[in-house]
This record gives C-alpha cells, sequence and structure tokens, in this order.
C-alpha cells in the first residue's frame, strides 16, 4: 500500500520540490505567523499585561527603527548575492554537466532553504519595522519582536555559511553524479520493484481502437489506477503505445482501447491520465537517469573536456544502477482490477536497451582508451553475476565483445590490449560460473 501511494504522489512531490518559490513562501508563512505570535505578546506586554522580559533588547522607538532597517538592508543585500551565487552554479551545470543537469541543482532542498531563510528574515524585521508607532501609552517598540530578529539574523549567518559549504560540494562532479545516481535508484525501486504489476504481452493483440494523443510534449507521468478505474468503469481494455520519456504528437495514435464502442468515453477520460510536458523526468522515466549519467561521462571523454576520471565515476555508478535493474524489470506490464480483470497494458524500455543505452555511446567516445574499456567490462563483469535470464546474459556479453573487438582495432600499445583481453576474460568467466552449476544436470540427463 505504501509503495502504490508513493507511486501516485512522485510526480507531484517531484513537481512541488523542482522549483525556487515552495519552500521561501512556506518560510515566509511561518514567519508571518511567528510575528503574529511576537506582536501580540508585545502588545500585551505595552498593555501592562506582563512585563517585559530582561533578555529582551530594550530602547527608544528611533533606536528601533534603525536596527531593524540595518538589519532588514543587509538582508536584502545577502539575498541578492545567494542569488548571484545561486545563477553562477546554474550557468556553470548547464556548460559543464549539460542543460538537463538544471533541474538537479533547481530542486537542491539546501538552495531553497537558503533563500526561504532569508526572505523569510527580511518579512519579518519589514513586518517588526512597521508595527513601531505611537499607542495610548506613548511610542509602542515591539522590544519581543526585535529580539527574536537579532536571533533570526544569527541563525542567518550560520545558514550562509552552511550554504557556502553546501554549493561547493554540490558543483563536485563526483557529488552530481552520486546524486543523479541517488534519484535513478529510487525511480528504480518504483519502477521495478513494484510487486502489483504482472507482465504479460499477449492481450496486446485484442486491441483495435486508436486514440490520438491530446497535445504535444514528452509523456513525464501515468497515472495507471486512473486508467485501470476508467477502463472498469467502461469494461474496457486499454494498451499504452507509448511510455513516460517519450514524444508525443499531438493527433497521433497514443492508446489503443478494446472494444472499439467504449473509444470515445475512454478518450475523453485520457487526458486526465497522463501528463506531457517540454521535458523528461525521473518520475517514471528511468531510462532518463542512464541518460544523464551517460550524457555527463561522454562529456567528459570529449577533446575539450578530457576528463578520463570523471568518466570513470559515471560508469561506476551506471553499472551500479544496472545491478539493481537486472532480474527484476518487467518491459511488459499488465495491471488487473480489483476482481482480477486485465484493464491496463503498459510498456517500458526493454532491459535489452537500458543495456545499449548506457554502454553504447560511451564505448563509441570512449575509442582508443584502455582505461574506460576495462572499467565498462568491469561494471558488465558485476552485471552478470546478478543476471539470470539466457537473454539478458547474451546481451551483456554482446557488449562486452563489441569493447574487446574495439580494443583490438583502436589500442595500440599491445599490453594495454591484453589488459583488457584480461578483464573481458573476466566477464567471461562470470558467465561461465553462471552456467556451470546446470552442467552436471545436463550430463546426468
Amino acid at each position: 500500500m505504501i509503495r502504490r501511494l508513493l507511486r501516485g504522489s512522485e510526480w507531484r512531490r517531484d513537481v512541488l520540490r523542482t522549483n525556487l518559490w515552495l519552500v521561501p513562501a512556506v518560510e515566509v508563512l511561518i514567519a508571518v505567523l511567528l510575528f503574529a505570535g511576537t506582536y501580540a505578546l508585545d502588545r500585551a506586554a505595552y498593555d501592562g499585561v506582563f512585563q517585559v522580559p530582561g533578555w529582551a533588547i530594550s530602547g527608544s522607538a528611533d533606536a528601533a527603527r534603525q536596527i531593524l532597517t540595518a538589519i532588514a538592508a543587509a538582508i536584502i543585500t545577502v539575498v541578492g548575492v545567494v542569488f548571484s551565487i545561486v545563477i553562477v552554479a546554474l550557468t556553470l551545470t548547464s556548460t559543464q554537466f549539460g542543460p538537463r543537469m538544471l533541474r538537479n541543482f533547481i530542486r537542491d532542498r539546501g538552495t531553497q532553504l537558503t533563500l526561504g531563510t532569508f526572505v523569510a528574515t527580511f518579512v519579518y524585521s519589514v513586518l517588526a519595522l512597521g508595527s513601531i508607532g505611537q499607542g495610548a501609552h506613548g511610542d509602542f517598540v515591539p522590544h519581543i519582536s526585535i529580539t527574536v530578529t537579532l536571533v533570526l539574523m544569527v541563525a542567518d549567518l550560520a545558514v550562509l555559511i552552511y550554504f557556502l559549504h553546501h554549493i561547493a560540494v554540490q558543483i563536485q562532479l563526483p557529488q552530481v553524479i552520486a546524486s543523479i545516481a541517488r534519484d535513478l535508484a529510487g525511480a528504480i525501486e518504483l519502477q521495478a520493484g513494484d510487486p502489483t504489476v504482472g507482465a504479460d504481452a499477449r492481450y496486446a493483440t485484442l486491441l483495435i481502437a486508436d486514440m490520438d494523443a491530446p497535445r504535444s510534449g514528452y509523456l513525464q507521468y501515468i497515472q495507471h489506477r486512473t486508467l485501470v478505474r476508467i477502463a472498469a468503469e467502461k469494461d474496457a481494455v486499454i494498451h499504452l503505445r507509448y511510455r513516460p520519456g517519450h514524444f508525443l504528437v499531438q493527433g497521433h495514435p497514443y492508446a489503443t482501447v478494446w472494444p472499439a464502442s467504449a473509444a470515445d468515453q475512454v478518450a475523453r477520460e485520457l487526458a486526465r491520465a497522463h501528463v506531457t510536458g517540454p521535458y523528461r523526468t525521473l518520475a517514471q522515466d528511468v531510462s532518463f537517469g542512464v541518460d544523464q549519467l551517460v550524457e555527463i561521462c561522454i562529456r567528459a571523454l570529449s577533446p575539450a573536456v578530457n576528463d578520463t576520471f570523471t568518466a570513470l565515476t559515471c560508469i561506476d555508478w551506471i553499472g551500479d544502477s544496472l545491478c539493481k535493474v537486472t532480474g527484476r524489470w518487467q518491459p511488459t506490464r499488465v495491471y488487473r482490477d480489483a476482481s482480477g480483470t486485465v484493464r491496463l497494458i503498459a510498456t517500458q524500455t526493454t532491459y535489452q536497451r537500458l543495456v545499449q543505452r548506457a554502454f553504447e555511446k560511451v564505448r563509441q567516445a570512449g575509442r582508443g582508451m584502455p582505461a574506460v574499456m576495462i572499467r565498462q567490462l568491469d561494471a558488465l563483469a558485476k552485471i552478470m553475476e546478478r543476471t539470470v535470464a539466457p537473454d539478458d546474459c547474451a546481451v551483456l556479453l554482446d557488449q562486452a565483445a563489441m569493447i574487446e573487438r574495439l580494443s583490438t582495432a583502436s589500442v595500440d600499445e599491445e599490453s594495454d590490449r591484453a589488459d583488457v583481453r584480461r578483464a573481458y576474460q573476466r566477464v567471461l568467466d562470470v558467465h561461465a560460473g553462471l552456467a556451470a552449476p546446470d552442467a552436471p544436470a545436463a550430463q546426468a540427463t
């Protein structure tokens, strides 16, 4: 149940997280509520309900205005500096890592919390400044609110130090790669580990009526439960032709339905059950996470950058991600209603295609680079250890053989070619070890 709820809310959480306004808006609201509380206490102290605490800062109205004005001016200046640092980080990200990495920095909680903390302090100080004025017993000075403003300013200094450290860590390539790999691992757990989904492609031949895409854009999210409910209400079966990550063209067939008589009714509801947009997301698109790691890797291998160690780091995390997928991936997924009737047939990228996306472009970019070839073969050996299906083993062996042939064709030094052959042999040895337990049984037969 928890897994299904997470799958249903993943898209909403991703949309809310990938912006720079939500967290600051929440912190500003908290600041307003905090000021309402301290202002009520100041009013009560002004009316003689209780004495102002000894730790509260005292002084005249003019002194209070000067303090709050100075704090507000300093805070808004720091906000501008923080915003400038964020823009520089985003520019560096777009140039060094590729434009698709921008969203990973925008959704960073540390940046959002830093901006929100400073903006909230500014709003609080302005509200406190505006509350100073004449009252029935002389000048009204919100002593408690001013004291809280100074406490917030000290907290802002701590947040600023944290932010400088945080942004210095976040722009390091290993950290960027590890962050993408963590997001990819979460997407794999949500998609590959769903026990409520079956894998059966034989129903696809029954679907006879086409439904067109209502709008163009990258398919970002599909509400499978909503589609199952719609199909159950209309006593129909829906087959989705596209998966998250594909580009939909308005007016082109997007799904098919059986029976044809239910197509018109289902088509009216279909637009509410999927989301399209101008970019791909990781919410349901595992291949996008692989593509992000591959993009950083081939950029690092380009002559302009020539950063082999970053490429090796990417290959390590690519191998880790494919280890999580191996043996669990279901390219064709069948969703059933409460009675067990098939209502929705969806597809994901195949395991073969995931492996190809993970290794082929990197292999091509690493031509003539033995270190890259050896690290790819090491990753294939680790993945092979978790492989059980013969077809999956064949895919991995094909990739390993292509790397070995590329080494023969592009590496000039014989000792380097020998190192690559040894790594290739390790892949073959792992595969032979997987097949060995079956040998005695085959001989006995």
